[in-house]
């Protein structure tokens, strides 16, 4: 039976439920966290707790619980579920209120835990790697919505996300409004060109992925050129490999761009050797679940 944690309680799946009235089912009005436990621990525990209190201290949303706390919820609902290897949601929302929009009717956020497995491309792609189209919708402005807050508003990624689905590929690129590469739908993108690893700046309309930090971590310390800088769609395309990073996808390599492929149409030597350390990693760190 698998378990969920709703609000200091644990529930049956099937039995899982919040309110209809919450400003996070109304308006998306929250933040959360994709985690990862590798090997009976959790991988950056730390690091993705301090990213969604952050995230919440953006949107003036007050959890009302320490991070230790959370922490703590956060592994019993991998115990309860005695999981070693696992996909964590960790779900904070600004709670039950009216039908209004203002927050302020909303007396106390919701807290979801969820632990499940999770596979979210096939086996063979990380081999072979993955074709990506650019969307034609446009990353929402950092004028409006900083990329660093992680809300559950996902509209923006999920109609580049129907674009793919479309295009029968499994992920799209977004541009912002200037045309330079911000991420892709769920992921944070990385090039190679010349034996340098380039990323775009979180300014441009990227998310400061946790696996992104942890690849630059990776590139410092096996001393691998890196730089992050602006992107445009011609040096994607003339990129010598492509990889895509993220909690769930880890790290896959992209050969074909809007049909052009990229490098030599294989998983290039840089990510390869990239990926190898960072498996390395998480079956070596993270916080100690049992």
């Amino acid at each position: 039976m698998q378990w969920i944690y709703i609000d200091g309680s644990f529930y049956p799946k099937a039995e899982a439920k919040i309110s209809v009235f919450d400003h996070g089912y109304l308006y998306g009005d929250g933040v959360f966290e994709g985690i990862r436990a590798y090997n009976g621990r959790v991988f950056k525990c730390r690091e993705h707790i301090d990213r969604l209190y952050n995230s919440a201290k953006a949107i003036a949303l007050e959890i009302p619980m320490s991070k230790e706390e959370l922490t703590e919820a956060m592994l019993e609902t991998i115990r309860r579920n005695e999981l070693r290897d696992c996909y964590i949601r960790l779900v904070v929302s600004r709670g039950a209120g009216d039908l209004g929009l203002s927050p302020t009717k909303c007396p106390r956020p919701t807290i979801v835990i969820i632990a499940d497995s999770i596979s979210l491309y096939p086996d063979e792609m990380y081999e072979n790697g993955m074709s990506i189209i650019t969307s034609s919708v446009r990353r929402n402005s950092p004028a409006s919505i900083d990329p660093q807050i992680k809300s559950l508003n996902y509209l923006n990624n999920i109609l580049a996300k129907i674009e793919a689905n479309n295009a029968g590929v499994p992920e799209a690129l977004l541009l912002n409004e200037h045309g330079l590469v911000c991420e892709c739908t769920g992921d944070n993108i990385f090039i190679v060109k010349n034996g340098i690893v380039m990323t775009p700046p979180i300014y441009v309309g990227a998310l400061d992925g946790i696996t992104r930090q942890s690849v630059i971590d990776i590139c410092s310390r096996l001393g691998i050129p890196f730089q992050e800088r602006e992107i445009t769609l011609f040096n994607v395309y003339g990129a010598d490999e492509c990889f895509l990073t993220g909690t769930a996808a880890e790290l896959i390599a992209v050969t074909k761009v809007d049909g052009r492929v990229i490098g030599s149409g294989k998983c290039g030597p840089v990510t390869a050797r990239l990926l190898e350390e960072f498996r390395r990693l998480t079956r070596s760190e993270g916080r100690e679940i049992y």
